[in-house]
C-alpha cells in the first residue's frame, strides 16, 4: 500500500480547515505535522495547541514528525493533543528505546527519523521497535527544499532491513517529493511520502496528491 501524508508546513494556514479538506477530497492517507523548535532545526512552527485544533477537523491519523529536543518531555502533550503516529529523531534522543517504548505505552505508533547525513545502519537496533521509520531526503527545518539524490541508496538499504527484521514497518519519506521523485523513492521501497510544496502549493490539491499517488504507483508496475 502506497501512502501520501500531505505535510502542513507548505500550506495556507489561514485556512487549515479549507486546506485539510480538500487533502481529504484528494484521498490523503495522513496529515503530516512539522513540528520545529528553533534548536534542533532553525525553524519554529506549531505545538499541540494547534493540532488539538486541528484534531476536530478531520479523523484523518495526525502522522507527527518532532523535529525537537527534549522529545520525552512532550510526548504525552502531543499524544493527548490528536497526535496518531510520533515520530522522534535518532539524532535527538540519547535513550531512544525508552522514548520509543513511552509513545507505545501512550497509545500512539511510533516512529524514528535519520538526518541526510546519518547512516541506515543505526537503525538496526532499534527497527524491531518501531512502527514507522522516516528518512529526510533534505535538511529538516525548511519546506520547498530540492531532494538529496543519494536519498535513493538509503532507502534501498533502510528497506532491505525492514524485510529482514520487521516487514510490517511503513517506510516513509520525506522532502522533495514531487511526480518525478515519488516513482524513484517508491521504486527505491519507500510507501509512505510526504510532500508539501507539491501539493499545497498546486492550483488544484486533491489532483496534486491523486498525481503523486499515481507516480508512485507506476513505479511499481515496471
Amino acid at each position: 500500500m502506497l501512502r501520501i501524508a500531505p505535510s502542513l508546513l507548505a500550506s495556507d494556514f489561514s485556512d487549515l480547515k479549507g486546506q485539510i479538506a480538500l487533502a481529504e477530497k484528494g484521498g490523503a492517507d495522513f496529515v503530516h505535522l512539522d513540528i520545529m523548535d528553533g534548536h534542533f532545526v532553525p525553524n519554529i512552527t506549531i505545538g499541540p495547541p494547534v493540532i488539538r485544533s486541528l484534531r476536530r477537523l478531520t479523523r484523518l491519523p495526525f502522522d507527527t514528525h518532532l523535529m525537537i529536543e527534549n522529545a520525552d518531555a512532550y510526548l504525552e502533550e502531543f499524544r493527548k493533543a490528536g497526535a496518531d503516529i510520533i515520530t522522534v529523531h535518532y539524532e535527538a534522543c540519547p535513550h531512544l528505546h525508552r522514548t520509543v517504548q513511552r509513545i507505545h505505552d501512550l497509545g500512539a505508533k511510533a516512529g524514528v527519523c535519520l538526518n541526510p547525513a546519518t547512516p541506515a545502519m543505526l537503525l538496526a537496533d532499534i527497527i524491531r521497535d518501531v512502527d514507522l521509520v522516516l528518512i529526510m531526503s533534505v535538511n529538516p527545518g525548511f519546506g520547498g527544499q530540492s531532494f538529496i539524490p543519494h536519498t535513493l541508496e538509503k532507502l534501498r538499504e533502510t528497506s532491505a532491513m525492514i524485510r529482514n527484521l520487521k516487514p510490517d514497518v511503513m517506510l516513509e519519506v520525506d522532502g522533495g517529493i514531487d511526480d518525478v521523485t515519488a516513482g524513484q523513492v517508491v521504486e527505491a521501497g519507500a510507501n509512505v511520502l510526504v510532500a508539501g510544496t507539491h501539493i499545497f502549493g498546486s492550483s488544484d490539491i486533491p489532483r496534486a496528491i491523486q498525481t503523486l499517488r499515481e507516480h508512485g504507483l507506476r513505479s511499481t508496475m515496471i
